[in-house]
């Protein structure tokens, strides 16, 4: 029975998550033309846009060319599983970078000059962000001693409590893994910013929307850090991490409205220091008083 549960857990997460992820889109893009005095589309428009790039033709520039962007998406989905499961999140953060650097090696494979510095773009991206990805269960297993995202969430303090610096710092390097500005390095969700689309110019048809549905994936599980900084022992502190997680999300919209793309010299090295110093900051201090 126990294992009968869990594969109906399972399923409903590779299912409901990219749903999830989709609404949240549509309803990114309808609020950003709002903002910027268009109707916009409707909230279901990412999905008739799969939908409609399932049934076109698929250009396949060499074998590898669409394997990496498919490997790409099954570690994605590998990781909502462990995460959204109550799993060790240290593990879901490695396997969150597995994807990612599948996904970079597809951009190499098309040999686009486009596509390859949209590869380079993206290992930046990479380079930005993991440290304050691990800064994040660093801090997360210090007030917890567990990486098991049960546990964390099961404390009688959310964990934002000990570590609001960290937080701060998992906020500021969302954007790399949301792709909004100021930090869209390697690929943009909005046509304005670029005339070739990074990393994707080479994909096609269904390729395509796996890198759409992937995307999805991302959106929810970078929200899904967030969640776990607010979630506690209690159905109220739960349903308050959800609230954070949108006002989170609707910032994010904000800001990606409201700056335009900056060089990847200040992108790398503005998040390397604000995830070095917030980081050591909120270590040095739950240390000192050994919370």
């Amino acid at each position: 029975m126990g294992n009968v549960m869990l594969a109906i857990k399972v399923i409903l997460i590779i299912i409901l998550t990219p749903l999830a992820g989709g609404l949240l889109v549509g309803f990114d893009r309808m609020i950003s033309a709002r903002m910027q005095g268009r109707q916009g589309p409707p909230v279901l428009q990412p999905f008739y846009d799969v939908w409609k790039l399932l049934s076109k033709e698929t250009i396949e520039v060499n074998r590898f060319h669409r394997f990496y962007v498919y490997l790409s998406l099954m570690f994605i989905i590998l990781t909502a599983v462990v995460m959204f499961s109550g799993g060790d999140i240290l593990l879901a953060i490695f396997i969150l970078s597995l994807g990612a650097m599948f996904f970079t090696l597809g951009g190499y494979a098309s040999w686009s000059p486009y596509s390859v510095v949209g590869a380079e773009r993206e290992l930046l991206q990479m380079m930005a962000y993991e440290p304050m990805m691990f800064i994040v269960a660093a801090g997360l297993y210090y007030v917890s001693n567990s990486f098991f995202v049960r546990d964390i969430i099961n404390l009688e303090k959310p964990a934002i409590v000990y570590l609001p610096a960290i937080f701060v710092g998992l906020v500021y390097i969302l954007p790399f893994k949301l792709r909004k500005s100021p930090f869209d390095l390697s690929v943009s969700e909005e046509a304005n910013q670029e005339v070739i689309q990074g990393i994707s110019t080479e994909y096609s048809g269904r390729a395509l929307a796996a890198i759409e549905v992937t995307h999805w994936y991302e959106t929810i599980i970078a929200l899904g850090f967030v969640y776990v900084f607010f979630a506690a022992n209690s159905t109220l502190s739960r349903v308050l991490a959800v609230l954070v997680c949108l006002i989170v999300y609707l910032f994010e919209m904000i800001v990606d409205n409201s700056t335009v793309r900056v060089r990847w010299q200040k992108a790398l090295s503005s998040a390397w220091i604000v995830s070095g110093v917030l980081g050591i900051v909120n270590l040095t201090i739950l240390s000192f008083f050994n919370f």
